[in-house]
């Protein structure tokens, strides 16, 4: 079954993602040089639709910080941020939220599944949260389902799938209200080889055949190869 493309704004292509001059300095603990860590700085960037990209560097490089502020779950201390046209440097707490609920999709190395509800009930949260009715949003989570080729596990808990079948269970969720840009941090950290294979096949389908952007924030090699573009990342500043 083929994934429907989510829908693109007439007139030329934008950037799913803009960055101008972000830095981002995190007011904690002082580091052991009695310094303030600084995550990134002065960064700029562009994410074009269609991308299927990897942040790339060492642990603490700043690359998670970096997907983080793409994706508006952390906020930069200086520098501007466009996700998908809109500034969202500046947007209130609410409308951030709603944002990210309405236009993005996030796949997480942990999985974040609900383990009370099954595989459909974790896929069809979304679009409960934006108020679809019931009957649509149990169609539709269906669908995302069979678009990751596990239709068949739709009514089993998280406790009764593998590692990769929960993995495709957040990717299900992370595409069923298709949204233009997908954000996946280290999304094979807790896969062997072969399962994680199995997911960036699934991922490089949907962006392929879909047209879905992908950015992902990770070290893994497999992953790294996978991409066709990587953004190197190395001590907050881009190499």
């Amino acid at each position: 079954m083929s994934v429907p493309a989510p829908p693109s704004p007439s007139g030329p292509a934008e950037p799913v993602a803009h960055l101008k001059g972000v830095s981002k300095v995190y007011h904690g603990p002082l580091d052991e040089a009695g310094l303030r860590v600084t995550a990134l700085h002065d960064l700029s960037l562009e994410i074009v639709p269609g991308e299927f990209s990897a942040i790339a560097g060492p642990s603490g490089s700043g690359k998670s910080t970096l997907l983080n502020l793409i994706g508006t779950l952390d906020a930069p201390t200086r520098g501007e941020i466009r996700v998908l046209g809109r500034r969202v440097t500046g947007m209130g707490e609410d409308e951030l939220a709603d944002f990210r609920l309405r236009e993005l999709g996030f796949v997480f190395q942990s999985f974040n599944l609900i383990p009370v509800l099954t595989a459909v009930e974790n896929v069809e949260y979304v679009l409960r949260l934006q108020g679809v009715p019931a009957s649509e949003r149990l169609a539709r989570a269906h669908e995302a389902l069979a678009w990751v080729g596990i239709e068949r596990l739709a009514d089993r808990r998280p406790t009764h799938l593998s590692g990769g079948q929960q993995q495709r269970v957040a990717v299900a969720r992370s595409i069923v209200h298709r949204p233009r840009l997908i954000l996946a941090d280290e999304p094979t950290a807790n896969l062997d080889s072969k399962t994680a294979a199995g997911l960036l096949d699934l991922m490089e389908g949907l962006n392929r055949d879909a047209g879905l952007t992908f950015l992902f924030s990770s070290h893994d090699p497999a992953v790294l190869s996978r991409a066709r573009r990587v953004i190197q990342i190395r001590d907050g500043i881009l190499v």
